[in-house]
């Protein structure tokens, strides 16, 4: 059983500089470097895994890499609610422990997996490390502020997210220039410098082992059954979705979607016979609830929609770099560089390996601007936005958008990239932040900690989604298929309209209620 933290009095949230005592900084040091060894390679993923054997890729169809994309970054954000009941009944620094011996193995290992198989499974295991490390770090932050410094915390917090998520891509550009291999290498490097971090650096924060209720990894799986309705239900829906993914890989797309369909008519003809055959049936046995007994439904669709916002934002990293590979001309952002260079007497040289691939400027710095507006400009667009209902900004958001997918539709010129992915960042500035409080303004009062801890399934959901879709649109209409780019940016546009208008829908119609939002 966990004691009381002998350092409480030190590590007390209000203490510490700026208000913020030593686990939150330490944390925070480790969010950043956890931040470079993710994105270094998620960043690139969709380049290595389609790149040509001979240059060092994997060599894959833009479909097997959607799906291997979707499968892992759905299981990474299904893994943090057991985790973080682990860390709570184990302690926190033993589990970031954890985390950093299975990343810094696990990223060794992908080079090494040169199968559609092996790289799906070794980098599942990437996402076990990834997945134990996010419950805690956030558990550190909320540990380590109050009332008083809980804004500007969280605020510190999205900042170092950000700053990983924008040196990590740098950092594997600079290094794929010496080959793919250097890549990996980059990001269990990262994981092992926090290992070495977290054991000199961080201390359990503040915690009562009294005041702190320790849920066992049944009362947390009990918990992911409550939020959706019963356990019916949830093997349907969970059922549906393994197989439609599963069988996007050996199945027509359309034939994947009517198998998952018929797994839910299946289930729900089940309901028919029980009723009809079995007396009491609802109550003989938790397999037997009806599959229509939904639990907060209108959470439910919250997520739901908050998920096709997910699959449209997905689509930066995972079907942009492909994009840029093999269509976008980067030489006019790389003549602008050079003027500006010869300013400092200096030039560009697009043969460079460190910063060019093929006479283009490297997929993964274009997309890292997204990362550094965030950085630049959310304080100013949450200023901005702080009086706005958090449903009207985050349809707004999504509106932003649809407006970036329309500016990719521009042309190739690498000018019309780099605008579409600061749009798309403002959307994303507007859109995310706000989900979250909307969450916790719909969910059941006395419930509200429970479900926000299972918020971050839209954003599994978004990534299950958005890989499938990136992949087997950009295998239809990319190079290797119709060779009708534009269609993308309409698919994905169209996508995001449909969410905006659900949301629309949803605020007029499920949320007429008196927990309506004010």
């Amino acid at each position: 059983m966990q004691t009381e933290n002998p350092t409480a009095a030190v590590d007390a949230p209000g203490t510490g500089p700026l208000g913020f005592p030593r686990p939150f900084w330490a944390a925070n040091l480790l969010e950043i470097f956890e931040r470079m060894a993710w994105y270094g390679f998620y960043a690139v993923s969709s380049l290595y895994l389609t790149g040509p054997r001979e240059e060092g890729g994997l060599g894959l169809s833009s479909s097997d890499r959607g799906v291997i994309q979707a499968i892992v970054t759905f299981l990474l954000y299904l893994f943090p609610a057991v985790f973080g009941a682990l860390a709570d009944r184990y302690g926190f620094k033993r589990m970031f422990m954890a985390s950093f011996l299975v990343m810094a193995p696990g990223y060794l290992a992908l080079q090494h997996a040169q199968s559609f198989a092996s790289f799906l499974l070794v980098y599942t295991l990437v996402a076990i490390g990834h997945g134990m490390f996010k419950p805690v770090v956030i558990a550190t932050v909320a540990k380590s502020t109050n009332e008083k410094t809980g804004s500007m915390g969280y605020g510190i917090f999205y900042m170092m997210v950000n700053i990983g998520g924008f040196l990590g891509p740098i950092a594997a550009g600079i290094v794929r220039g010496w080959g793919w291999h250097y890549v990996f290498y980059a990001s269990a490097s990262w994981a092992a410098m926090n290992l070495v971090w977290c054991a000199l650096f961080y201390r359990e924060p503040a915690r009562s082992a009294a005041a702190e209720e320790r849920k066992s990894i049944a009362a947390v799986l009990r918990g992911m059954v409550e939020v959706v309705g019963n356990l019916r239900f949830f093997a349907t829906v969970f059922g549906s979705l393994i197989i439609m993914v599963a069988g996007s890989k050996w199945l027509d797309p359309i034939d994947a979607i009517f198998a998952g369909g018929a797994w839910i008519g299946l289930n729900l003809l089940l309901d028919f016979v029980f009723r009809a055959v079995i007396s009491d049936w609802r109550g003989r046995s938790k397999f037997l609830s009806p599959v229509s007994q939904v639990g907060e439904g209108r959470y439910m669709i919250f997520l739901l929609l908050m998920a096709g916002f997910w699959t449209s934002f997905n689509q930066l990293f995972i079907t942009v770099p492909e994009y840029i590979r093999d269509y976008t001309d980067t030489s006019g952002i790389a003549s602008t560089l050079d003027s500006v260079a010869g300013i400092f007497g200096k030039s560009v040289n697009t043969g460079d390996p460190f910063w060019f691939d093929h006479g283009k400027i490297k997929p993964e710095y274009l997309i890292n601007l997204n990362a550094f507006g965030i950085i630049c400009l959310q304080v100013l667009i949450s200023w901005f936005a702080r009086n706005i209902r958090p449903l009207a900004t985050i349809i707004s958001g999504i509106v932003v958008t649809i407006l970036s997918f329309l500016v990719f539709l521009g042309g190739a010129d690498g000018w019309f990239v780099v605008l579409g992915i600061l749009v798309f960042s403002v959307g994303e500035m507007l859109a995310s932040p706000k989900s979250k409080q909307y969450a916790g303004l719909i969910a059941p009062p006395e419930k509200v900690g429970m479900y926000m801890g299972y918020f971050y399934w839209c954003t599994a959901l978004g990534n299950l989604f958005g890989g499938i879709l990136s992949g087997q649109t950009y295998e239809r209409f990319g190079p290797k298929g119709a060779d009708t780019p534009e269609v993308l940016w309409w698919i994905y546009g169209a996508f995001a309209a449909l969410t905006a208008i659900g949301l629309v829908i949803y605020n007029h119609v499920v949320t007429a209620s008196p927990r309506r939002e004010s």
